[in-house]
């Protein structure tokens, strides 16, 4: 069996989850959200808590157990707690802002990057060199955090860009005889 998909997933009092055949409704205070899962695979609700199970060991109901259970367990975190990922502008110059729903960068262009969230997503700036991106979707948060990243992703030489908060760039020596000091 599989170590991901074996454990059950405590559903808080707060949420609510809905089971129609393949697709699973799961809703709480900070909104709703809805899949449709693989036929194969049984998703039950009992004493507050989800269980995954597979109809056998075959190598597709294997890798789809956890990634089920997975999927879920993100679900119910997002409707109940929300995901947030932190990025920093590291760079002489580089600036963040918003202007109303739209995030402005600043990152040594000619001109600034505008970027416009999906509703479900919420960008805040703190300072003017971290971006916060809240949300109750984990796959959403991440794809829009990774979408601002891509505009200036760090560079290895100089270490300017925009990073993942924690985010370690490793510095490459450049030219022989440079040495940039840390």
């Amino acid at each position: 069996m599989s170590r991901v998909g074996r454990q059950p997933i405590v559903v808080p009092s707060a949420v609510k989850v809905n089971i129609e055949g393949d697709r699973v409704t799961v809703s709480g205070p900070k909104g709703e959200l809805s899949r449709e899962f693989h036929p194969d695979i049984d998703i039950r609700l009992d004493d507050g808590q989800l269980l995954v199970s597979r109809p056998s060991d075959r190598p597709e109901h294997r890798s789809l157990h956890g990634l089920t259970r997975s999927l879920l367990a993100n679900m119910v975190t997002g409707v109940s707690e929300g995901f947030t990922k932190m990025l920093e502008l590291h760079g002489v110059g580089y600036r963040a802002q918003m202007q109303g729903q739209k995030l402005v960068l600043q990152v040594g262009y000619s001109q600034p990057v505008e970027i416009t969230p999906p509703p479900e997503i919420t960008l805040a700036v703190e300072g003017t060199s971290r971006v916060m991106v809240q949300g109750i979707s984990r796959e959403l948060v991440g794809q829009v955090a990774a979408d601002i990243r891509a505009v200036r992703p760090p560079d290895p030489y100089k270490g300017k860009g925009i990073r993942y908060q924690g985010e370690r760039v490793r510095h490459k020596a450049g030219k022989a005889g440079k040495v940039i000091k840390h």
